[in-house]
């Protein structure tokens, strides 16, 4: 796997959720490579897996019989976030897993003072450990997206480029309004990434075209292809980076942690 090592390693991401209320627009898959991505320039990346599906988990290649420690365990204060870090088959890369257990960690989290802030607190002892954090959020706008909001400086949006790409992105906004104004007022939405893109399809580029008229700059140049080794990387339990490096979905991610980097390092010079 090649990406330009000129990449500064102080630029990219800090803390990063990737969010959508809608599933199947590709957050799982946006996580695990952006973050084999950033490990591959010899950054320290750790991956929360805060969705009770646990996709993140599978496709790092941590099969449930060895999710011992889960993130459902952290948030409960059954242990510390780094007692529930394990390491993946990505140099660089670590992982708190997750398992359906955690469904339940929205109904028990309700009563607890603070519930919107049991994760950013749960970080404060691992903050110095690694270059950048991803949060692989749920299909949901419940406590466990708060929680990540509320513990991230950043949000990436996956958009899928179908005719339904827009539809409830509206609601996801005023989400991301009432966590700045009450949780999190450093909270900033990183770029609305384009996902699932056929080229032979009308549709796609049309939809595309509605995106970038809505979010303008916000969303990334970088497009990821619908691709069929990105399909099949999960099943292997591993990111589509290092089950087909050439393929299309690796290449655009690759391009995609190139420009997060360079768009940071453009801020930070600002």
């Amino acid at each position: 796997m090649h990406i330009d090592q000129t990449i500064n390693s102080r630029g990219g991401v800090n803390r990063l959720a990737i969010v959508n209320q809608k599933g199947g627009v590709g957050k799982t898959t946006t996580t695990i490579n952006l973050a084999t991505a950033l490990a591959a320039l010899k950054r320290r990346v750790l991956v929360i897996d805060l969705d009770p599906q646990g996709n993140a988990s599978t496709g790092l290649g941590i099969p449930k019989t060895q999710r011992v420690r889960t993130t459902y365990d952290v948030l409960m204060g059954a242990m510390t976030m780094e007692q529930a870090i394990v390491p993946t088959q990505v140099p660089g890369l670590s992982l708190v897993p997750s398992d359906i257990n955690l469904t339940g960690a929205e109904l028990e989290l309700v009563d607890q003072q603070d519930r919107a802030f049991c994760l950013r607190k749960r970080l404060s002892d691992i903050s110095s450990d690694y270059d950048d954090l991803l949060i692989d959020c749920p299909p949901s706008l419940g406590l466990l997206t708060l929680n990540a909001m509320a513990a991230v400086n950043a949000l990436l949006i996956p958009l899928q480029c179908e005719f339904f790409a827009l539809e409830g992105l509206s609601q996801l906004m005023e989400t991301v309004e009432r966590v700045q104004q009450n949780f999190n007022p450093n909270l900033e939405i990183a770029g609305v990434l384009l996902t699932m893109y056929d080229q032979r399809n009308k549709l796609s580029a049309e939809v595309a075209a509605d995106v970038r008229a809505h979010f303008g700059s916000k969303v990334y140049d970088t497009i990821i292809p619908r691709n069929v080794r990105i399909s099949e990387a999960p099943s292997h339990g591993k990111p589509v980076l290092l089950y087909d490096h050439r393929s299309s979905g690796a290449r655009a991610y690759m391009r995609l942690v190139k420009e997060i980097c360079e768009k940071e390092r453009r801020v930070i010079a600002i």
